[in-house]
C-alpha cells in the first residue's frame, strides 16, 4: 500500500521486549535487527529489556510500558512457540483488553512464504491495553524482519494509506 508523502511523518515511541532464557544484549540479534529496523523508519526506541520465558516478569515489563505515557507500542520478540517455556501469548492474554486477530494471521500468512508450513508453530499475537498497542514476533531474526518489513513498518507509519495504526492513537481509550 502507498505512502502519502505529503502528509507529515509522525514518529512513535517503540518499547523492546526480548523474551528470552538464554540471550543478553550482547548476543540479542532479534533485539537489535528490531532496534535498527525501528530507528531507520523514523521511530524512537523508549526502552528495551530482555526478560527470561516467565509469565509474570513478562506481564510486568509490558504493564510498566503501558502504564509510561512515553511508550505508544511495545514490540516483543521471543517466547511465541508451543513449547513448555514459551509463554508470551499468555502473558499477553493477561494484559490485552483487545486483541487484533488479524496481525497473527497476516504473520503467518507473510511467513509461510519463508519458510513454508513451520509458520504454523508460530503464536504471534498482538492487542491494545489502555492506549498502547501489543505485538508479539517469534524470536528468529527472519521472524522479526517479516514482521516489521512486511507489517508493521507501514502500519505504524502515519502517512500509511489506506489507514494505519498511528491515526487511531488518539481514538484507543474511547468507552
Amino acid at each position: 500500500m502507498p505512502i502519502d508523502e505529503s502528509l507529515p511523518f509522525q514518529p512513535v515511541q517503540i518499547a523492546v521486549l526480548t523474551v528470552s532464557d538464554s540471550r543478553t544484549l550482547a548476543d540479542d540479534r532479534s533485539g537489535q535487527t528490531l532496534v535498527e529496523r525501528i530507528e531507520a523508519a523514523g521511530h524512537r526506541v523508549a526502552d528495551r529489556r530482555i526478560v527470561s520465558d516467565d509469565t509474570g516478569l513478562i506481564v510486568e515489563a509490558l504493564r510498566g510500558w503501558i502504564a509510561d505515557p512515553r511508550v505508544d507500542v511495545v514490540i516483543t520478540t521471543g517466547g511465541t512457540g508451543v513449547t513448555g517455556r514459551d509463554v508470551t501469548p499468555e502473558a499477553f492474554a493477561q494484559v490485552c483488553e483487545k486483541d487484533i486477530p488479524g496481525f497473527g494471521e497476516l504473520f503467518r500468512w507473510l511467513s509461510y512464504a519463508s519458510i513454508g508450513t513451520s509458520t504454523i508453530q508460530s503464536r504471534a499475537t498482538a492487542g491494545v491495553a489502555r492506549g498502547t498497542y501489543l505485538f508479539a514476533l517469534p524470536g528468529s531474526t527472519g521472524a522479526v524482519k517479516d514482521g516489521w518489513d512486511k507489517i508493521l513498518r507501514d502500519q505504524l507509519d502515519s502517512r500509511h494509506k489506506p489507514c494505519n495504526f498511528v491515526e487511531l492513537m488518539p481514538r484507543l481509550t474511547e468507552r
